[in-house]
Formats: structure tokens, C-alpha cells, sequence
């Protein structure tokens, strides 16, 4: 879709990433995609960052309120957007933490990402954000993963998803990642597939993170 060329000086057509944003959400879950995505440029160096220029996302979260949001470790985040005035998203991040336990059974937020997944050209999950995909009914036949103390769970809410105990990261039309910092790397998963492994390397090597490429 995207490709590194710093001769290149047309503008950048921009896939929009959501994330969804809810009390009680690991901080690394949607603050580490939220990095990758948002530091990702097509031009490489750091002087391509001081602005959006080459950036090929535009990166917002998004809540069932436009309320400030309690994460873990009691962190408040004031989401960009509410679900009544959200933009249209490209790829959905759904992230994960102990707040997904009772959006498990609240209808409003799973009928959100329902339309929000039908309408995107990507989904993805980090840690138990796979628990709310696969209650919507996304998973459905599908291989996915989530952290490693709620793989039973995944298992339990829909026993048609094949499990996976062991990938960090994986991909069956669906992008499902395991705990927390694996998040990143189903990120850059992502940045490589739509960007290439180049812009993916370049935007780690920026960050200053070791990536590794896990089976998927």
C-alpha cells in the first residue's frame, strides 16, 4: 500500500487507526501500537518525525464516552473521539486488560466493534482484546491468540477459535497478538504488511526497539 522513498514528495494517503479506549485498559496495550503507528514515517531519520508529512496514519482512540478514561496503574486518558463522533476507521485496535472481563457482557460496546470491524480494512487485538473479538462473533473459525493467562477463556467464549498457545503474534484474517508488550509487535506486523519490511525496520530502529519476527 505505502512505500519508503525520500524523493517522493506527493502526498501521503492516510489509513485511519482506532483504538479503543475503556476503564480499566493496559497502558502498553494501546500506548505501544499507538507509538508504532504514530512514529511510522515513508520518509527515513528522525527530522521526517518532526512532522506528518510521510506519516502514513492518522492515529485516534475512541471510548463509549468522551469521559476521561481510568487505565491501569490509574493512568486518566481523555479519549480523541466518543462512538457518536467517531471518523470511520481503517484498522481497529481492540487492546486488552481487566476491563474487558465486564465488556464482555455490555452490548452496546460489542455491537460498536461489530460495525467498526465490519467497516475497516483491518482488525486487530492486543493481550485480551482477542476475549471482546471473539464474544462479537469475530473469531468465529478463526486462529487468534491473547495473553497467556486468559488463553482458556478465548477458548471457552467461542470453541469454534483455534487457539494458539504459543505465537506471539497471529494472523487468520484477524490480527490477534499475546500479553501487553506483544502488542508492538503486531503492530509492526502490521506496518510491514502494509507498509513494508523496510518502513517496519526503520521505525523500530527509531524507537529503539529490538523487533523480532515471530511465526504467524
Amino acid at each position: 500500500m505505502c512505500s519508503a522513498s525520500s524523493a517522493d514528495a506527493r502526498p501521503v494517503e492516510k489509513l485511519s487507526v482506532g483504538i479503543f479506549l475503556f476503564d480499566g485498559v493496559e497502558v502498553l496495550d494501546f500506548a505501544g501500537p499507538f507509538e508504532v503507528f504514530s512514529r511510522t514515517r515513508l520518509v527515513p531519520g528522525t527530522e521526517s518525525r518532526r512532522s506528518e508529512e510521510s506519516a502514513p496514519f492518522r492515529v485516534f482512540t475512541v471510548a463509549a464516552s468522551a469521559d476521561p478514561v481510568r487505565a491501569t496503574g490509574d493512568l486518566r486518558v481523555l479519549p480523541h473521539f466518543d462512538f457518536a463522533s467517531a471518523p470511520p476507521i481503517d484498522l481497529l485496535v481492540i487492546p486488552g486488560g481487566y476491563g474487558t472481563r465486564p465488556l464482555i457482557e455490555n452490548a452496546p460496546v460489542l455491537d460498536w466493534i461489530r460495525r467498526s470491524a465490519a467497516a475497516a480494512r483491518h482488525v486487530t487485538s492486543v493481550c485480551t482484546g482477542s476475549l471482546l473479538l471473539a464474544k462479537a462473533g469475530l473469531l468465529s473459525g478463526r486462529r487468534a491468540t491473547t495473553h497467556w493467562a486468559a488463553l482458556d477463556l478465548l477458548a471457552g467464549i467461542d470453541p469454534t477459535v483455534t487457539v494458539d498457545r504459543e505465537a506471539r503474534v497471529v494472523t487468520d484474517g484477524i490480527v490477534s497478538s499475546a500479553g501487553v508488550a506483544a502488542g508492538i509487535d503486531m503492530a509492526f506486523a502490521m506496518v510491514e504488511t502494509l507498509c513494508g519490511r523496510a518502513v517496519a525496520d526503520e521505525t523500530a530502529r527509531y524507537i529503539e526497539y529490538p523487533r523480532e519476527r515471530s511465526r504467524t
